[in-house]
């Protein structure tokens, strides 16, 4: 065979080769058994924390900003649970709802999802504090889009936590009020969308918070300093969570979607390792998050049991 046309075939079968690639591996994480998506804001992408970044090569962020985030955590916890998911996300900080309606539908809508969470504003509505006339209209509105391109889709609203900087500092919307308190009119707003809409649940994080705070693992006002051996669920601002509150929503997300008791993960789970948490501490906070999903029936109790401690590792890679 002349060498030229040798050359040229050679060249043919690599250009064939790579386009194979090309097209195999950006389709891998959708031949997932469950594709999931969050929708949300900073509370979902994990602002003032290292969770923001967190193992992002190992979701899809659909916006392209390189976030991990809470996805990131439920993606691990999954992998670690033996379970197939593919997990994207799609976020804007400060955003409602209403935000993604108005201009991410065309991102949303390229793919039929099989799980999606997603919240709104963190007081409900961010001209109407604890109004929760917009997020009942706008969760509506997107779980019928969502259905519109898989009918058998399962929703999940997030019900978000107490805000300790609109708490303690006077003149806030919820001043002067117990800690807890804030979630609670959450949740209740949460609960009127839920039904509204007709979504499967509600994830009740705020709550777990609340939870937190009563079993003494959390401190419940950051304004005042935070007492030894508690840790403080918000980041600097007092308003957005630190990598144990996040770490709190995904392990509630988590059990609410796969229906396994999020004690399951163990003592020794490998992103609270890697989040520099003690064992303690993800204890802890695991019981918080079976807490509050076993109140509402969401999970049965099936903790990890082991003879004896096992150091925590570094998570495997992610598949």
């Amino acid at each position: 065979m002349p060498l030229c046309a040798e050359t040229t075939i050679r060249v043919e079968l690599m250009t064939r080769t790579l386009l194979i690639l090309v097209l195999y591996f950006p389709m891998t994480q959708s031949l997932a058994e469950t594709s999931a998506l969050f929708i949300g804001n900073s509370f979902t992408y994990g602002y003032g924390s290292a969770v923001r970044y967190y193992r992002a090569d190992s979701v899809t962020d659909l916006n392209s900003e390189g976030i991990g985030g809470v996805p990131a955590l439920f993606k691990s916890f999954t992998d670690q649970a033996g379970l197939d998911y593919a997990v994207y996300l799609e976020t804007r900080g400060g955003s409602g709802l209403d935000f993604h309606l108005d201009n991410k539908l065309g991102v949303i809508g390229r793919q039929a999802w099989d799980q999606v969470v997603m919240h709104g504003y963190s007081t409900l509505d961010a001209d109407a504090p604890g109004n929760p006339d917009k997020l009942v209209a706008t969760a509506t509105t997107m779980t019928e889009f969502l259905r519109s391109k898989n009918p058998a889709v399962e929703v999940y609203l997030t019900a978000t936590w107490s805000r300790a900087d609109q708490t303690y500092i006077p003149d806030r919307p919820w001043s002067n009020q117990p800690i807890e308190q804030m979630a609670l009119d959450i949740r209740a707003g949460y609960d009127q969308a839920a039904t509204a809409s007709g979504v499967v649940a509600v994830n009740g994080v705020g709550e777990a918070w609340n939870r937190a705070m009563a079993s003494g693992i959390a401190d419940p006002n950051p304004y005042d300093g935070i007492e030894l051996d508690k840790i403080d669920l918000w980041t600097w601002d007092h308003y957005h969570a630190s990598s144990y509150g996040y770490y709190l929503e995904a392990l509630v997300v988590f059990g609410n979607l796969t229906g396994l008791d999020p004690r399951s993960l163990g003592e020794n789970e490998c992103s609270g390792y890697e989040l520099g948490m003690s064992r303690n501490e993800v204890k802890m906070l695991q019981q918080a998050a079976f807490e509050q999903l076993a109140s509402e029936g969401r999970v049965s109790a099936n903790p990890l049991e082991l003879p004896r401690p096992v150091a925590a590792q570094r998570c495997n890679t992610p598949r």
